[in-house]
């Protein structure tokens, strides 16, 4: 038996162990967590291909990616237009597509408090729009979405606890030394408040940023799940080398 189990964690794919995906419960609710190591895991954004086309789907990103490597984990990040760029602030590989945005506008996106999701080379952070505008943080990819879930601790102020609006949602957050990211989506429709409780409460994360809801998507190869149906905008994944073709 103990030979048999070495043989099976020797031959699981190389990817396994650059994200981690689980699914479980919250109040009732079901969500699925994907966790980065910001120091170590290739994570980053993607938008179009070499042609300046939008990408739009995880299997397009997936045809992208240099030879051997796969998508190890990836989903929607932000909002969009009607062509699919970026509705705010939007910088991939440090060329900016999208400024910010700091003032009043429609939608999810202008709830404010919103904010923005910082990537480096080795930290990753969500930063409420004005405190990313005052401290001018170097992001090597960037975006920008709303509503914040939850700022320094605290729910968005305008999150009401007996909200009747629920959808598919999904968003960010990040550990306070901005090592650790933490991806959820809900697979139950949740309200804002019980999503920002769940970055909050059960993931401890100080800050925490809504990507979108309805057209919320995930690619995540360890739950045999790649979803599909609407195109997307914005898209946040992580590489790694893809594992060895089996015969």
């Amino acid at each position: 038996m103990r030979h048999w189990l070495c043989l099976a964690i020797i031959a699981l794919p190389q990817w396994v162990g650059a994200v981690t995906c689980e699914d479980t419960s919250f109040e009732g609710k079901d969500i699925t967590v994907c966790t980065v190591d910001a120091t170590q895991d290739d994570l980053r954004l993607f938008l179009r291909d070499d042609e300046g086309a939008i990408l739009g789907q995880f299997r397009a990103v997936e045809r992208a990616l240099d030879e051997g490597k796969t998508l190890a984990f990836a989903m929607n990040a932000g909002m969009y237009h009607a062509d699919r760029s970026p509705v705010g602030h939007y910088v991939q590989d440090q060329n900016e597509e999208m400024r910010l945005l700091t003032g009043a506008s429609v939608g999810n996106f202008g709830l404010l408090p919103n904010g923005v999701f910082c990537i480096t080379e080795n930290s990753a952070r969500v930063y409420e729009t004005l405190k990313f505008a005052s401290q001018k943080p170097h992001c090597r990819d960037a975006t920008q979405s709303g509503p914040m879930l939850v700022i320094d601790g605290a729910l968005h102020p305008r999150f009401l606890k007996d909200s009747t609006s629920k959808f598919l949602r999904n968003g960010v957050g990040t550990s306070p030394d901005g090592k650790t990211a933490f991806f959820a989506i809900s697979n139950t429709a949740v309200t804002f408040h019980e999503f920002g409780r769940f970055f909050r409460d059960v993931l401890k994360t100080p800050n925490a940023l809504y990507f979108d809801g309805k057209i919320s998507r995930l690619h995540a190869p360890q739950l045999d799940r790649s979803d599909t149906g609407f195109w997307m905008g914005p898209i946040v994944g992580v590489t790694a080398p893809a594992p060895p073709a089996t015969e």
